[in-house]
């Protein structure tokens, strides 16, 4: 096996979204045109995507480490709006697209465009919840967002299966397609109920680091493995299983926690960048195929469709988010007011993304014999409609938001929401450490016990701090001295460490000892500086 492709593929893409980090472009956004632009440079291997290493390998990390860094309870909030997206809009936009797919294209059968519609129902966030963290949207637009891409994908894909399944000739009726979303989404929630628990416990109870984020790696090929092989939803399944354990994340060990996030930040950096370079990869896959439907007839299609891709989500998110209210006092009480500029943005943040095209590389080419109609040209269009929607949504979605001038986020009232919940975390601090030194079984010498105090206050105050002036001289407030000095004062301590390794007065065993102690010191530093 020539594992160099896949090594050019992670570094290259790597390298681009940390270049893309200095430029005001979106790093998917500069991935798919970097892919586009390399894969006609003569040399390049073909990189064809896989739906059977795409679904299975790729999915399962995307959706878990999504899933873990949202809210449990921003989405419970928010479920209403977050269904109506990853359920409702799903099936609303596999028929829209389908319909006008079998009314404009010449001899497509109404099945083989219901496929088409399945395939590009589904928008992809991760580029748009990129954007949104980049330019401030408010927070309860990015967790509906974060929650339609986290559920969406199920819909869609078991929608897929029903019109495959039609088109085939494999009996599929009205009432055995609902039959089937219900299975796959029953059993996908059901497969995530009785494994959260378990995996949860594992989670708590292993005592090596090591073996818990080993643990932590598996779990989202087990939760979406155990699902696909009882023919329910692994996406639901991956969902719920990483929901629960985001929610519960503080009951884990520290080491674990702190080991577990830098392992994860770099799983999704570097999945997220190889997919979305992937996309823009695909060109020349695609357009091999594409037969006689190449030049303009082609490319009115992959026009008209994306046209009606991003009409038919506006159709949608207006009347679903406005006439509810209208309808139910209920819903006027408990949720705040959507506004017109939230539609607005909801409905431009419709980029798809790469399991759009991987559901359209796993349409069977024959089946008994026969070719599946016009699979080329579904291809080519889910990937113009993939590339159509990253470009010029993805380009277009950050001025729009400058233009609808949406209230910032208010720092100040967070940085005392903050400082509040941090003198209440304190004072029962200095309660508990009052109450275990009054037993001599927790005697220490007065400094250590002035120590911890100090400790104490100081995590008390530094978030205070924040809220300081700013230096005349420098331009850094209290909360960034303070951190520089710490940085600087341990750089010193971790040269003479250095230097007497280097004298061999201690050893590299040692050395290690040493410096691992000062990088967790200054990661504590880090933190408690905020």
């Amino acid at each position: 096996m020539d594992v160099m492709p896949l090594l050019l593929l992670v570094a290259g893409s790597a390298a681009v979204a940390g270049a893309a980090r200095r430029t005001p472009v979106p790093a998917p956004l500069l991935l798919v045109a970097v892919g586009l632009a390399v894969s006609y440079v003569p040399g390049v291997p073909d990189y064809t995507l896989d739906p059977k290493i795409v679904l299975p390998l790729l999915l399962p990390p995307l959706l878990y480490t999504s899933a873990t860094d949202s809210s449990y309870l921003d989405l419970r909030a928010q479920v209403r709006p977050v269904a109506l997206l990853s359920v409702g809009y799903v099936l609303f936009a596999t028929f829209a697209v389908g319909w006008a797919a079998y009314m404009l294209i010449p001899g497509m059968p109404l099945t083989a465009a219901l496929v088409l519609g399945a395939v590009v129902a589904p928008p992809d966030a991760v580029a748009a919840t990129a954007v949104a963290r980049r330019v401030g949207l408010p927070s309860r637009i990015t967790t509906i967002l974060q929650g339609e891409s986290l559920l969406n994908d199920a819909t869609a894909i078991t929608a897929y299966k029903v019109a495959v399944a039609a088109v085939v000739g494999e009996g599929a009726t009205w009432a055995g397609g609902i039959r089937e979303f219900l299975l796959a989404a029953v059993g996908g929630v059901g497969v995530g109920l009785v494994l959260m628990a378990p995996l949860h416990w594992l989670r708590t109870h292993l005592k090596e680091p090591l073996l818990q984020n080993t643990l932590s790696l598996l779990i989202p090929f087990v939760a979406y493995g155990v699902a696909e092989q009882v023919h329910a939803s692994g996406v639901l399944a991956v969902v719920v299983v990483a929901l629960y354990l985001g929610h519960r994340a503080w009951e884990v060990d520290f080491a674990t926690r702190l080991q577990e996030e830098a392992v994860w930040k770099m799983v999704a950096f570097i999945l997220e960048s190889a997919v979305f370079a992937l996309i823009g990869l695909q060109l020349p896959v695609v357009l091999k195929g594409l037969g006689g439907y190449e030049g303009a007839k082609a490319t009115w299609y992959a026009v008209a469709l994306f046209l009606v891709v991003v009409l038919a989500r506006f159709v949608w998110v207006y009347p679903a988010a406005l006439l509810p209210r209208l309808l139910s006092a209920r819903i006027r009480e408990r949720e705040e007011d959507p506004t017109w500029r939230g539609a607005m943005v909801t409905s431009w943040a419709g980029m798809r993304g790469v399991v759009s095209l991987a559901i359209a590389f796993s349409i069977p080419t024959v089946h008994d014999g026969h070719p599946f109609p016009q699979r080329n040209l579904i291809l080519f269009l889910t990937f113009t409609t993939v590339i159509g929607t990253l470009v010029v949504q993805g380009l277009t979605l950050p001025p729009l938001i400058g233009l609808l001038r949406f209230p910032g986020r208010d720092r100040q009232a967070e940085t005392l929401a903050e400082a509040n919940a941090q003198a209440q975390a304190s004072r029962a601090a200095e309660n508990c450490l009052d109450e275990l030194l009054s037993d001599e079984r927790n005697a220490l010498p007065p400094p250590l016990a002035d120590r911890l105090r100090r400790v104490l206050e100081r995590r008390r105050n530094a978030v205070w701090e924040r809220l300081g002036q700013v230096n005349p001289v420098t331009g850094e407030s209290v909360d960034d001295t303070y951190r520089r000095l710490s940085r600087e004062m341990i750089g010193a301590e971790r040269e003479v460490f250095v230097r007497l390794r280097d004298h061999r007065y201690i050893d590299d065993e040692m050395l290690r000892a040493l410096l691992r102690r000062l990088d967790l010191e200054e990661a504590a530093a880090y933190r408690e500086a905020g």
